[in-house]
């Protein structure tokens, strides 16, 4: 980003107005992204959360702790340029989701998916137009092109910024039927990343979870439910 150092320089960050949306300010002066564009946002309420993740910042500056602000510079310095590949690979989870492939045993397990995972097959046939194939294994089951083209039209009618959110979504949780649901208000975050994690929870349930693996899961959790609060931001 313009102005970017290793210790905190500035006294105060803002939410400014600017041509085209809002930005953010570091004592007046207007903060970049790392490829020099300028950050412009589709939202106040963005830019003044991304102003509090810079105003949070003590002593030695700590781009980890930015995440608003990482996703905002992904959407305008990675996603615009290269939107219509971005599209592709989000729409392209529609064709191997997650909600689609089911254990062939046991019967309990089984039993789980059918009980999480039914209601957004259905979903996804209704409210989306996208019926989607069921199968048992992990052998590839073609999706019918029809119900792929709703689902890419789905996602290419999202903004660039838009797209950055769902990115994360579809990516932590391996489905972009689920992430549909949560980006279209159709499930809360945290029930939503309940739902992609059937089958550890599963493992977990039978063999235990040793703390790594909890600590794995907690950090995927919060990432996931930051990626639906950018997303929520943007709009």
């Amino acid at each position: 980003m313009s102005g970017w150092t290793a210790k905190r320089f500035w006294t105060k960050a803002t939410a400014e107005t600017v041509e085209g949306g809002f930005t953010v300010r570091l004592d007046g002066r207007p903060v970049k992204t790392p490829a020099k564009a300028a950050l412009t946002l589709p939202s106040r309420t963005l830019a003044e959360a991304i102003a509090a993740e810079w105003d949070a910042q003590t002593g030695v500056v700590k781009p980890a702790a930015m995440p608003l602000a990482r996703a905002a510079n992904s959407a305008i310095d990675k996603v615009a340029p290269m939107r219509d590949a971005v599209i592709a690979e989000l729409a392209g989870y529609g064709g191997t989701d997650l909600v689609c492939y089911r254990a062939e045993a046991p019967e309990a397990l089984i039993a789980a998916q059918a009980a999480a995972w039914d209601p957004l097959v259905d979903w996804a046939a209704t409210a989306l137009r996208a019926p989607l194939r069921i199968t048992q294994g992990v052998i590839p089951v073609a999706q019918a092109p029809d119900s792929l083209s709703r689902l890419t039209d789905r996602v290419a009618a999202l903004s660039d910024f838009e797209l950055a959110g769902l990115h994360d979504l579809v990516a932590i949780s391996g489905s972009l039927v689920l992430a549909l649901a949560v980006a279209e208000g159709r499930l809360e975050p945290e029930a939503a990343f309940d739902l992609s994690r059937v089958d550890n929870r599963w493992q977990s349930d039978l063999w235990g979870a040793d703390a790594e693996e909890a600590e794995t899961e907690a950090l995927r959790r919060a990432a996931f439910l930051q990626a639906h609060r950018f997303l929520a931001l943007c709009r």
